[in-house]
């Protein structure tokens, strides 16, 4: 969890095959502490053929059994097939848009607000806000699904669209989240 915290929660990711994986980890972590999803990534990355969304998009029954006997996944039938199709529906906005960071830049034109300097603890940091709503309603109306607001926030905290960091935190910025500084 350390290792998450300072290396990759609230960085910039910008590539799609990465947005892809960040998205799917959220879906997937849905009612899941977020260690489990973490502790089985690697299995997740082999059995998603490195999230690549291209190759995912075309699984196929068999590809679904597979999923669905991996142990070191989450075997959850709905996830997995929400994971199969958003991968279809994530190209089709990525090739729409130039790339799934400018279909973000463009559904969220101004940066989320950032926690005060005020903030004192993980209390102080919201579930969901307008802009994780708005992005989770565009999402599902693009046919994309485990995608309710607070997956839709978790995964804007994730790939840097807002600095979740607490005051105090050495990733903390106070200003303009790291996606719009690329």
């Amino acid at each position: 969890m350390l290792a998450y915290h300072d290396e990759e929660w609230g960085v910039a990711v910008i590539e799609d095959r990465d947005l892809f994986e960040r998205l799917a980890l959220e879906s997937f972590q849905a009612g899941l502490a977020w260690v489990t999803i973490l502790r089985k990534r690697e299995a997740f990355r082999r059995a998603f053929g490195g999230f690549d969304p291209a190759c995912v998009a075309r699984y196929v029954d068999a590809d679904r059994a597979r999923l669905l006997a991996d142990a070191g996944i989450v075997r959850n039938r709905a996830k997995i097939d929400s994971t199969i199709g958003n991968a279809a529906a994530f190209l089709a906005v990525s090739a729409e848009c130039g790339g799934f960071a400018a279909y973000l830049a463009r559904q969220l034109p101004r940066p989320a607000p950032t926690l005060s300097a005020n903030a004192a603890g993980w209390g102080d940091i919201p579930a969901t806000t307008p802009e994780s709503d708005a992005l989770s309603a565009d999402l599902k109306m693009r046919g994309l699904r485990f995608v309710g607001s607070t997956i839709a926030y978790a995964f804007m905290q994730s790939v840097g669209l807002v600095d979740d960091h607490l005051p105090g935190c050495f990733r903390y910025r106070g200003r303009t989240p790291a996606f719009e500084q690329r």
